[in-house]
């Protein structure tokens, strides 16, 4: 029996971009997470102790700004060599050899893949021999594992890959590849990289996404750790078990206010969603995406009084105690109660607005031309963000947003309502 650690995406010192914007972000706590979790993922396998540790590519976020990156990546390969653990890599489109141009020897039992063509290493006094190539550039755009070699007879055969499968959500196509492309090497896992959600695509062949160790931004939500893998003697795959190690929780926390007409009553909803948040996060850092959601007459206060609400919620937030939980955003995706032609009939000034506001509403239809072309030239992730507040969706929200303080106004201060 024997047993190995699959990891993939660590994005060491992943420079968690836009940060400084945010009021009162733990800064230091977030951009140390990537190491914090990459020590994590070490100190498990010295704990189990695993037999080898194979790392599917993205160990790195981009070309290092100094040399402190390396050196603590190098650093925590001597930990696993002091324990007699060896550690087998593939680079993926942020570390590709064209994007990595500072270098550091690495302790001897540390062995990176070939980015030319697939390479096969058998592991000394193991039954295994593992597959992998690294890529060469940053975009790879043609299928590699169609030239990865058959399985080696009588071993157990692991494939290292960093691939978006046949494509997967908020992630570039890299590596292309069906997953029966896979399953007719007859290799008994795939350790596969690149996509940051942990998924099995499969259990027979075992075909892995690992995830990322750590959520870096409110997409990235969930626990984010490793898999731990056990081979029986059979050479069968025993138990593929699931393994935390991130340090911050990403959550996005919905809170319904259905109904609710009180604030206390929306502020006790909030406070319990937080609570509930704050137990799954396991004792982490719980980074919080706060959205507001259903039908409520706090609608128009909700859009009006922003501020006063994010205040209100970030007290909240001091009574669950310092370092516990840090507010990312507040997103009001609520609706109004309020019946709109009954509005309308009040008075002629009222009419005229309101029908103004549905005019402005239908032509949201397209992007403007120059925005679409400033998308195309962004980073996948950075592009992530960017869509999601100016997505069409999302411009007719933002309309719908300021129709909506708009008609709390004339509701609450025009005519004959009080």
């Amino acid at each position: 029996m024997f047993r190995f650690i699959h990891a993939a995406d660590p994005h060491l010192d992943s420079p968690l971009q836009g940060l400084e914007a945010h009021d009162s972000a733990p800064i230091d706590v977030l951009r140390g997470a990537t190491r914090r979790a990459f020590e994590n993922l070490i100190q498990l396998a010295i704990d189990e102790p695993v037999d080898f540790v194979v790392i599917a590519g993205d160990l790195y976020d981009g070309d290092w700004r100094d040399y402190s990156t390396g050196l603590f990546f190098r650093n925590q390969m001597a930990r696993l060599k002091a324990s007699g653990i060896p550690v087998y890599l593939i680079a993926g489109n942020h570390d590709a050899a064209s994007v990595i141009s500072k270098k550091l020897s690495l302790p001897d039992n540390v062995h990176v893949f070939s980015t030319r063509t697939p390479e096969s290493f058998s592991i000394p006094e193991l039954p295994v021999v593992i597959h992998g190539r690294g890529f060469p550039n940053r975009a790879v755009p043609e299928n590699i594992a169609v030239e990865y070699p058959a399985a080696v007879p009588g071993t157990f055969n692991v494939g290292l890959l960093h691939t978006s499968l046949t494509g997967r959500p908020g992630h570039d196509t890299y590596a292309p590849c069906s997953e029966q492309d896979l399953v007719s090497k007859g290799y008994d896992y795939w350790a596969l990289g690149h996509v940051h959600h942990p998924e099995v695509i499969s259990e027979d062949p075992w075909i892995v996404f690992a995830g990322n160790c750590q959520g870096r931004h409110a997409r990235e939500t969930g626990p984010r750790g490793c898999r731990l893998v056990t081979v029986n003697d059979s050479r069968r795959v025993e138990s593929v078990e699931w393994r935390t190690l991130d340090v911050v929780r990403w959550q996005d926390v919905r809170v319904d206010l259905n109904g609710l007409a009180n604030e206390g009553e929306a502020l006790q909803a909030i406070r319990k969603a937080l609570a509930n948040a704050i137990a799954t996060a396991e004792e982490r850092l719980l980074a919080a995406r706060v959205t507001l959601v259903g039908s409520s007459q706090l609608h128009g206060s909700l859009h009006r009084e922003a501020d006063r609400w994010r205040a209100e919620i970030l007290a909240i937030v001091q009574d669950f105690g310092e370092d516990c939980v840090w507010i990312e955003q507040v997103k009001v995706s609520t609706s109004p109660m309020y019946e709109i032609s009954e509005l309308a009939e009040r008075d002629a000034l009222t009419k005229i607005v309101l029908e103004t506001l549905e005019k402005e509403t239908h032509d949201l239809s397209e992007l403007p031309a120059d925005i679409t072309e400033m998308l195309d030239v962004l980073p996948v992730d950075v592009r992530g963000d960017v869509e999601e507040q100016w997505g069409v969706g999302k411009r007719a929200e933002l309309v719908g947003d300021v129709r909506a303080i708009i008609l709390e106004s004339l509701k609450t201060k025009g005519g004959n309502t009080p």
